[in-house]
């Protein structure tokens, strides 16, 4: 993480487009070259962000997906801003389109049926690899150019050592079943089929 200072901070967003703010300021820029500044502000005094930034998770969790060969955001620096209260991470997004806009743009139904077929054996995969993914819902599973399925917003993900059991499978759809307009995309008997291979982390 390099340590760097307000006025390095106004250089590195001058001309920036804000795509995402909150009531405590802005979360996601695109730079004037086109890669994107994500900050992150710890919540709490007493916080895992103390010891465990989530602008360095997010770093973390690119490194391991692209050993995985799991499309994602590339990251290029991970900042500490101690002027503005935030750490942030700087990063080429990934290229593409999340299902979440592709389903609002409109999808034919062999379109939507390949799709949704991609998306699950997707997810099998990632839990086959150890990938336990708690911000898992539509809108942060991108088709990519290449017609490969990646992740982007993946601040939160843990990696296990081993495929994931089928209690951490899941307890990993529950976010994505309460979403009523995506919960019809899961095919459990895909993502928890006997065939898994899935062991107890």
């Amino acid at each position: 993480m390099e340590l760097i200072d307000e006025q390095h901070y106004l250089a590195l967003r001058a001309g920036a487009t804000v795509l995402e703010r909150d009531g405590y300021g802005d979360k996601v820029l695109r730079l004037t070259d086109g890669s994107f500044l994500k900050l992150f502000r710890r919540k709490r005094l007493i916080s895992s962000a103390a010891w465990s930034p989530y602008a360095q998770r997010f770093a973390d969790a690119a490194a391991a997906l692209q050993a995985r060969a799991i499309p994602c955001p590339q990251v290029i620096c991970v900042y500490r801003i101690p002027a503005i209260g935030r750490d942030a991470v700087h990063y080429h997004p990934l290229p593409g389109t999340t299902l979440r806009q592709l389903v609002r743009d409109g999808l034919d139904a062999d379109e939507r049926g390949r799709l949704r077929s991609a998306f699950n054996h997707f997810v099998r995969r990632l839990h086959d690899l150890g990938i336990y993914f708690r911000s898992l819902h539509l809108g942060n599973v991108v088709l990519t150019p290449a017609g490969s399925l990646g992740l982007i917003d993946i601040s939160d993900i843990r990696v296990h050592r081993r495929p994931l059991s089928r209690f951490w499978r899941v307890r990993n759809l529950r976010r994505l079943q309460g979403i009523d307009d995506e919960r019809e995309w899961l095919d459990e008997s895909i993502i928890l089929g006997t065939d898994s291979g899935a062991t107890r982390c």
